[in-house]
């Protein structure tokens, strides 16, 4: 098991979601480390991404139970010019702040991002309490719950599309409706895969996730069929942590099936947990903001991290690139 596994406040739910088979239970030593890492990641001051537009993290009355990530000086931001993506959280967990320095990097580059979730960890913000101990079933252990849905991260998008149309609202005007997307972590990652068939959405990002093989639902409240790759319509790209990361088997099973749509795998060494805990997002929040830029605002200078026998990405010893149908998207 890699450390840090998981981000603050999730404890191993966004480990132990993605995998058929059933995780072992981590030493006390490992217990620790965890906390560890929790606790480090709680006190880590928020990022303010390093794009062009400085981000900050806030809640809407308008949007009860979400977390919204946009530029602060919105008087910056050219009318239609901002992005939106609708984020699904690391365990389904209801923390919008889970994926906080993540998420302010995306912003940061003109993007509205927002988790469903109120803000549940960060500097300030009291540790959340341990989850009740759950006897063990007959029929195995207990399986953990999804507190949020993909019908919540949807909510997110159609409130910033709202808000854009609204006389009055700070961000009125400043969307561009043509520029959605969804992405999510580990079980998040399945409800961006859940709404990735609906028509305005442009791109798709999918991190440290993959489908269950059929059969297989270890996530109470959430069901999941591989199925929905079928109804894949954009480019997509899977973000990986490497044979080590526990959805790593799902994720590449994903990978080999879709064949009507250009996807991209890029696998780091970095276990299931990313690099989410790191500044602004780490090396993964790199690759996102150049995918986003890429599909949504047709940058050409992104598209060449993906691109081509010389791609960026192809010389980035961080990273592993495999690629398929990419023929339409060469230059």
């Amino acid at each position: 098991m890699k450390l840090p596994l998981v981000l603050a406040g999730l404890a191993l739910t966004a480990g132990s979601v993605l995998s058929a088979q059933e995780p072992s239970a981590p030493s006390a030593a490992e217990m620790e480390e965890m906390a560890r890492a929790q606790a480090a990641y709680r006190a880590m001051p928020d990022t303010p991404g390093t794009g062009p537009f400085p981000a900050i993290k806030e809640m809407a009355r308008s949007l009860p139970k979400h977390t919204i990530y946009r530029p602060a000086n919105l008087a910056a931001v050219k009318e239609g010019t901002l992005g939106v993506v609708g984020w699904g959280n690391g365990g389904c967990s209801p923390d919008g702040a889970s994926s906080r320095l993540h998420l302010a990097e995306i912003a940061s580059h003109g993007y509205v991002v927002i988790a469903p979730g109120e803000i549940l960890s960060g500097p300030g913000i009291a540790p959340p309490a341990p989850p009740p101990e759950r006897a063990p079933s007959e029929a195995g252990p207990p399986r953990l719950v999804a507190e949020t849905s993909a019908k919540q991260v949807w909510e997110g998008v159609e409130w910033a599309l709202a808000e854009n149309a609204r006389p009055g609202s700070p961000l009125h005007n400043l969307i561009d409706p043509e520029k959605i997307a969804v992405a999510g972590f580990s079980c998040g990652g399945l409800q961006a895969l859940e709404l990735a068939g609906k028509p305005s959405v442009k791109a798709v990002l999918i991190h440290n996730s993959g489908i269950f093989p059929e059969g297989a639902q270890p996530m109470s409240g959430m069901e999941t069929t591989k199925a929905w790759l079928d109804r894949l319509h954009t480019p997509v790209v899977y973000i990986l942590g490497g044979p080590t990361d526990i959805a790593y088997e799902n994720g590449m099973d994903d990978f080999r099936r879709i064949d009507h749509v250009p996807v991209a795998m890029l696998n780091q060494d970095t276990g299931h947990g990313g690099t989410f805990l790191e500044p602004n997002g780490g090396a993964a929040a790199e690759v996102a903001v150049a995918w986003l830029e890429w599909q949504l605002r047709g940058a050409q200078e992104a598209g060449k991290l993906f691109t081509g026998e010389d791609c960026g990405l192809c010389a980035d010893d961080r990273w592993k690139l495999e690629r398929k149908n990419f023929t339409a998207l060469e230059p």
